[in-house]
């Protein structure tokens, strides 16, 4: 494609995080809305007529429009993988919300289902483009935290039982997982994105305040294969809902991020380390989705798009790959074997690629 050329972008899937697509590729230089599909009609007019585009009943119907370049899949997480080989069949680039899909069966599938035709994957994770991620992401590259010891990550969040009721495949297993699946994802992979690879977690999870065939709490004991060690608490059940934090500590210095943003940056005076944590409570998210996805800021949705879009006219990968989606997806199954087994679960030695 040509580095002048403007795509057309389309958003699949009109409930609730698909509006905020809409909304971020409003602002994505290089690209324009030209459609939306929902299956539920009144959805997809409601969508299109906001942003005068399109409005379509299907993905056949949104496919088979010309001007259609790239396509966002915002349906539930378990049709991620075969709305996506679909999207990818038709010759269009994919962007998935988060998780790649609920199975790593579906995740291999189109993850390979892109790389044949030679299309562009990525999967939203996009709290690796708030100001604080970035800043913590440098600084230990460069090694400034010293030796990382150990690392934690927290999200008390909170649904009521409505948002469950609000529709059939929430919560459920085939469809959406649980809260690690669905809203600790995002801590699952800034975590393998700072620190490395994964050798082994032991969790425990539970269905505490809800009905629901998965679970709203989840702790996970994770070993990273550096051997750096880290906890990762998440629940749906924790009212009013507090924004999540992750914080690193090493023998130089300890790291704390809240909802994107650095809360604290403490580093050990004796250090010959100059850190410089950046803008203190202005991450681009600014915003976290503790009671609910319609707290969600733009601005950071808005990035990981625009990223997108610049791979497909530079012709170079997304910053966050199938395969990266791939990784946080398997920290979270093989937290869902130790649910069942009792047993700490090692991670895979092979890695997809894509």
């Amino acid at each position: 494609m040509s580095a002048t050329a403007e795509l057309g972008a389309a958003v699949l899937g009109c409930g609730s995080i698909g509006p905020l697509h809409a909304e971020a590729l409003a602002g994505v230089e290089g690209a324009h809305l030209v459609a939306v599909a929902d299956t539920r009609p009144e959805r997809a007019h409601s969508l299109a007529g906001r942003y005068g585009v399109t409005a379509c009943s299907n993905v056949d119907e949104l496919l088979a429009l010309p001007e259609v370049d790239l396509v966002c899949v915002c349906t539930p997480s378990g049709t991620h993988g075969e709305l996506g080989n679909q999207v990818a069949r038709a010759g269009k680039h994919v962007v998935l919300e988060k998780p790649v899909d609920v199975s790593l069966e579906a995740a291999d599938g189109v993850i390979a289902a892109c790389a044949a035709e030679g299309v562009v994957l990525s999967v939203i994770s996009q709290h690796r483009f708030d100001a604080g991620v970035i800043a913590l992401k440098e600084a230990l590259r460069r090694g400034d935290l010293g030796p990382v010891v150990l690392a934690e990550a927290r999200a008390w969040w909170y649904r009521a039982q409505s948002y469950y009721d609000s529709d059939i495949w929430r919560g459920t297993a085939a469809l959406d997982g649980g809260a690690l699946m669905n809203q600790g994802v995002h801590l699952v992979d800034l975590l393998i994105h700072l620190l490395g690879p994964v050798s082994s977690v032991y969790a425990r999870g539970k269905t505490a305040a809800h009905k629901m065939e998965c679970e709203d709490l989840a702790l996970v004991s994770i070993e990273f294969e550096s051997g750096v060690l880290g906890n990762l608490c998440v629940t749906t059940a924790s009212y009013p809902g507090a924004p999540e934090t992750l914080a690193v500590t090493g023998s130089s210095a300890t790291v704390v991020l809240e909802a994107g943003s650095v809360l604290s940056w403490q580093t050990d005076e004796s250090s010959s380390y100059d850190l410089d944590p950046g803008p203190r409570g202005a991450g681009p998210s600014a915003a976290s989705a503790a009671a609910g996805s319609r707290n969600l800021a733009v601005t950071a949705h808005r990035a990981q798009l625009q990223d997108v879009v610049d791979a497909i006219r530079e012709g170079r990968p997304p910053t966050v790959t199938g395969a990266d989606g791939r990784k946080a997806l398997e920290l979270v199954r093989a937290a869902y074997d130790s649910f069942c087994s009792g047993q700490p679960v090692r991670i895979g030695l092979e890695k997809a690629a894509g």
